[in-house]
């Protein structure tokens, strides 16, 4: 039987991207929490089977992480976003984060889905806590990036751990420009402070988009009202909420309604931006 080989430049084209990817990642600076073992190998997947968008490489203090930026593929670009995937996964993941940052440039949205904090497999939500002073760094240097690009509106998008992140930094110390926030599966916890988004959105200013699904989490269902009576009663009168009818925390069979709900908020969002002063 024959068998087909594999061209001995691909084997050292693979094996040079490897050792340069370990190489970047080798130096972990002290206090760093996240699991840089599990961030390393989920880049290597992304990276070498990434069929749409670029990898980029980010830093936040003295940590390099992975990017997947796409721009706008509308020809009219409106701005761009910055996507925060959820618990313990990836910013290429199939649900959620996947659709959005390859259907939103379709619309004139660039988007830029980062790499969030991780720990293994095992890890409960309150082992999270202290993870996330590590991302407001990382979506600073992902604004930071956008704006490099020539972005003037940027808002972020995060899916359940990642809406935590996202509400976290924005309540306590957002980067300057940010116009927006996307919720998707938002739930609140009291197991720590930083967990706490009722808090957080008591904190928040800017307009907020609060999306989840009518067969979502216990704990993002549960508090649904309460995560809208803390934005509006700090005066937050550009929060809105969705209850998407049969989505669950992943919007699975629901992509197409997903981005579409969403990126009617952008443009919205844009037309708020841009509105002329009175």
């Amino acid at each position: 039987m024959k068998h087909n080989a594999i061209p001995h430049s691909n084997i050292l084209t693979n094996a040079l991207r490897s050792l340069l990817f370990l190489a970047g990642l080798a130096i972990v600076p002290a206090g760093f929490a996240s699991d840089s073992a599990k961030e390393q190998r989920w880049a290597e997947q992304i990276v070498d089977s990434l069929l749409v968008g670029d990898a980029v490489w980010l830093e936040a203090e003295g940590q390099r992480f992975l990017g997947i930026y796409t721009s706008d593929l509308s020809g009219k670009p409106k701005g761009a976003v910055i996507l925060l995937h959820g618990m313990g996964v990836h910013p290429n993941w199939p649900e959620v984060i996947y659709p959005l940052r390859t259907q939103l440039p379709e619309h004139g949205w660039a988007t830029l889905a980062i790499q969030m904090p991780v720990l293994s497999n095992d890890a409960k939500l309150a082992d999270y806590a202290p993870l996330i002073p590590e991302a407001v760094p990382r979506i600073k240097a992902a604004a930071a990036y956008l704006t490099k690009q020539g972005y003037d509106h940027i808002a972020l998008i995060g899916h359940s751990l990642g809406a935590t992140m996202g509400s976290a930094c924005l309540a306590s110390d957002a980067p300057p420009g940010l116009m927006g926030l996307v919720t998707i599966g938002m739930g609140t916890s009291k197991l720590d402070a930083k967990l706490d988004n009722l808090s957080h959105l008591e904190k928040i200013s800017v307009p907020v988009f609060d999306l989840y699904g009518s067969r979502d989490l216990d704990a993002v269902r549960d508090s649904a009202t309460a995560r809208a009576k803390a934005a509006r009663s700090a005066g937050n009168t550009n929060y809105r909420q969705k209850e998407v009818e049969g989505a669950d925390h992943f919007f699975v069979g629901l992509d197409d309604e997903l981005v579409r709900g969403i990126r009617g908020w952008l443009d919205h969002l844009l037309d708020l931006t841009t509105q002329p002063t009175p």
